[in-house]
């Protein structure tokens, strides 16, 4: 368990804007040394010139596991250590379940799901080596645990990004690590996060359809209406890296949200829509 930042390194994916711009500006206050990581390497920069001292940038594409490994031996190579891993990066595709392309879903797994697992492949086992106290926080969403329509793909993905960290800090646990993992869920912030398109691989082609659309701009309005700023969720995730908490919820709104889901469940029901403040 982390008692104080002063002094760590604290590796941030996502960290060019929005929530992980926010937690790699948060932890810097606090005195940590931090690697802005993202696939937008100007934002990356920016963050980087923001937070001054030390502070580094690195371009990665968290769906790239050679990318991921180059960013953690870019990160020991500069700092020596790493003791905060925030796999935070994510992106947003929407629309009709049926609908979906397998490049829609390849997308935002690669993203949202496989860049959580390269983080942790590549940095967990050189921070539990260092035999210090560390800590991992993985990036999903409110949507972990409320569902809504034209949404599977990244609804789906930050269901499995809430089971692969309990699955890691179990794993932890078991082995007597020093190391913690937490799992953020952020309700409505004002971030770019329905705008993620714009870094999709053209490998990947890119999502033409008039659901998609609907849903993406439908997301749009909602954060930019009513989401939060980012800077609202710093404190949360410095006191539950603090406290070892497992979930770190940002509105006191989650536990209505949970318990509609399970107890829809125990009486084997499709849960209410509940709304997401």
């Amino acid at each position: 368990m982390l008692d104080t930042f002063e002094g760590r390194v604290a590796v941030v994916t996502g960290a060019a804007s929005g929530i992980g711009r926010a937690l790699a500006k948060g932890l810097a206050a606090e005195g940590a040394r931090v690697m802005a990581a993202d696939v937008d390497r100007q934002g990356a920069e920016a963050t980087a010139r923001e937070i001054g001292g030390d502070a580094r940038a690195f371009a990665v594409d968290v769906a790239d596991p050679e990318a991921v490994q180059a960013l953690a031996d870019a990160s020991f190579d500069a700092f020596g250590q790493v003791d905060l891993l925030l796999n935070n990066a994510g992106v947003f595709q929407g629309g009709l379940t049926w609908e979906r392309s397998l490049e829609d879903w390849e997308w935002t797994f690669g993203v949202n799901v496989y860049g959580i697992i390269h983080g942790i492949r590549s940095f967990v086992p050189r921070m539990i080596a260092q035999d210090t106290p560390g800590h991992v926080v993985n990036t999903a969403s409110v949507a972990a645990f409320v569902a809504g329509p034209a949404s599977a793909p990244y609804v789906t993905s930050k269901c499995t990004a809430l089971a692969l960290t309990e699955c890691l800090a179990l794993d932890l646990q078991a082995t007597g690590s020093k190391i913690g993992a937490s799992v953020l869920t952020p309700s409505a912030f004002d971030t770019s996060i329905a705008e993620t398109a714009r870094v999709r691989p053209a490998a990947l082609g890119s999502d033409p359809t008039p659901d998609g659309k609907a849903t993406r701009e439908a997301l749009a309005g909602i954060l930019a209406e009513g989401g939060a700023s980012p800077d609202e969720i710093v404190a949360p995730v410095l006191e539950g890296i603090r406290s070892g908490t497992f979930l770190i919820p940002t509105r006191p709104s989650y536990a209505a949200q949970i318990r509609n889901r399970y107890e829809a469940l125990l009486e084997r029901r499709l849960p209410d829509l509940v709304e997401v403040d």
